[in-house]
């Protein structure tokens, strides 16, 4: 993908902040070569900042960091589409978007924000907190646990436990992605190719 960063005198094209999840725009800043050169090595979106005549990591200063999924260029080759994983309120102001908007789609979308927020600023008994800085492989010995729990309950006729013990392996899942550095989209996206082959 080929960006024309010499079209604009300033260096400079449009950086349009897209959800991976919810596909809801977030933001829109600028970025120069460095800028998107730095976003794609490091992993977190990296505009340059007008104001501050330098390079500006979303997140620097609050915390709440976009995490670089993918990009695209458009057909002109002077706008880039960011693909990114919000860790929290994306304007200054404390809201989902810039345009004031919520940025929810699906429970689970919800769900897995709920999971990164506890992750990073939940209460030190969290579950979900303690149970990802416990590391990896206890993650994963849950998640087999109630993988287990599951196919118990699935040889019996009690839908309520079955229920529920699915919701327990799907819950657990979900930090376990989180800890891998992916989330559900990520599996999603691999199941639609297979799908389309």
């Amino acid at each position: 993908m080929e960006v024309d960063f010499k079209k604009y005198s300033d260096g400079l094209v449009p950086a349009i902040i897209q959800d991976q999840i919810t596909n809801k725009v977030l933001m829109l800043g600028f970025m120069n070569e460095e800028a998107l050169q730095r976003t794609i090595s490091e992993k977190k979106v990296t505009f340059y900042s007008r104001s501050k005549k330098r390079l500006w990591t979303k997140g620097e200063e609050s915390g709440n960091f976009l995490d670089f999924k993918d990009w695209a260029v458009d057909c002109d080759g002077d706008t880039i589409l960011i693909k990114a994983l919000p860790t929290g309120p994306v304007c200054h102001t404390g809201a989902d978007t810039c345009w004031n908007e919520k940025n929810s789609g699906s429970f689970l979308d919800e769900l897995q924000g709920i999971i990164s927020a506890r992750i990073k600023t939940g209460e030190e008994k969290s579950y979900v907190r303690q149970l990802f800085h416990s590391g990896i492989n206890k993650i994963a010995q849950k998640v087999g646990e109630e993988a287990v729990e599951l196919v118990i309950e699935s040889k019996d006729n009690n839908e309520e436990l079955f229920i529920n013990e699915a919701a327990d392996l799907l819950f657990h899942y979900l930090i376990l992605l989180k800890a891998k550095g992916h989330n559900l989209q990520d599996v999603i996206d691999v199941l639609e190719k297979r799908h389309s082959k």
